[in-house]
């Protein structure tokens, strides 16, 4: 694995870790990584969630200025490892990640010497990193930040019970089947800087109307679900950081840019509890789905909520 410039630029570099072929063929990921300015033994692990890669380098620099190494991982079929005959975002198994977070905790910790790392996710990448979290539970690993972590499948308790018995069958038989939904492309537009946001990222690899939903995915993400439903055991301070209240507004307007338009905060609230027994939870007024895309205001008030958790149980 070699380091190269990252499209990000200065002072991003990536490696690519090659993974073992699957039913599409060969298969990558991409580790990011962003220097302190000065050595140190602590990293910041970051994994992102569907339809996303890592572009957010504010976050990055909120960690690098208080000392950490910042990495960041592209998983498998997302924006930079993403190859032409894959499937965008699918898996038919969360663990399959499990290549991907190993190979890159070994390398944080055995080649570049970090014996202090805080595990963090978004979105489906915060259900994906407590899983595996909860599997491996590394010795370095002292504490985890959970951005709008997907715990819970949206829609009524009908969809979540009766449909989910359904999602299986149907993801067993038929994985490559697209599942039908709507998708408004507001939340995309809130953040892009050529529509009604402050940053610039790859339409190609976050588009503004999401990827193709999957059946075999959607199975996969149910089944992690019930895994953590069922209690996980992560011992390490945890902090889950979600907006203070969701919509599902019907045009472009203020209500999209504030609010989580793409979970249900009830749900990130009721299941926060299932990570482990020392979990922070924290509701940021105002924010959006990523916390740390928020309006400037959000924004802030979620830095200093990390701020004063890391204080506290990590520092």
């Amino acid at each position: 694995m070699t380091l190269r410039p990252d499209v990000l630029g200065d002072p991003y570099r990536a490696e690519e870790i090659v993974l073992p072929d699957d039913e599409e063929g060969p298969v990558v990921a991409t580790l990011v990584q962003r220097r302190a300015d000065t050595p140190t033994r602590r990293a910041v692990l970051h994994v992102h969630g569907f339809a996303d890669y890592f572009f957010q380098t504010g976050y990055a620099e909120w960690w690098t200025a208080r000392g950490y190494d910042f990495y960041a991982l592209d998983l498998r079929k997302y924006g930079r490892s993403l190859r032409p005959h894959q499937t965008p975002n699918h898996v038919a198994d969360l663990e399959e990640y499990s290549a991907e977070l190993d190979a890159a905790w070994e390398l944080l910790t055995a080649r570049d010497g970090h014996d202090h790392v805080v595990l963090t996710g978004h979105s489906t990448g915060g259900l994906t990193t407590s899983l595996w979290a909860d599997a491996r539970r590394p010795a370095a690993l002292r504490g985890m930040v959970l951005n709008s972590p997907w715990f819970d499948l949206q829609g009524s308790v009908l969809v979540r019970t009766v449909g989910t018995v359904l999602l299986d069958q149907l993801g067993r038989r038929a994985p490559m089947r697209a599942l039908p939904r709507s998708v408004t492309g507001f939340y995309a537009r809130s953040l892009h800087r050529d529509h009604e946001g402050e940053w610039d990222f790859d339409l190609t690899w976050k588009p503004l109307e999401s990827f193709a939903v999957h059946a075999g995915w959607l199975r996969a993400v149910r089944r992690g679900h019930a895994r953590l439903h069922a209690g996980l055991e992560i011992a390490c301070p945890v902090l889950v950081l979600s907006s203070d209240a969701s919509a599902r507004p019907a045009e472009m307007g203020d209500a999209v840019h504030r609010h989580d338009i793409v979970l249900e905060v009830p749900q990130i609230r009721r299941w926060a509890g299932s990570v482990g027994p020392h979990v922070t939870y924290v509701a940021i007024a105002g924010a959006r789905h990523d916390v740390v895309l928020s309006l400037p205001a959000p924004r802030a008030a979620a830095y200093d909520a990390i701020g004063r958790w890391h204080a506290a149980w990590v520092d």
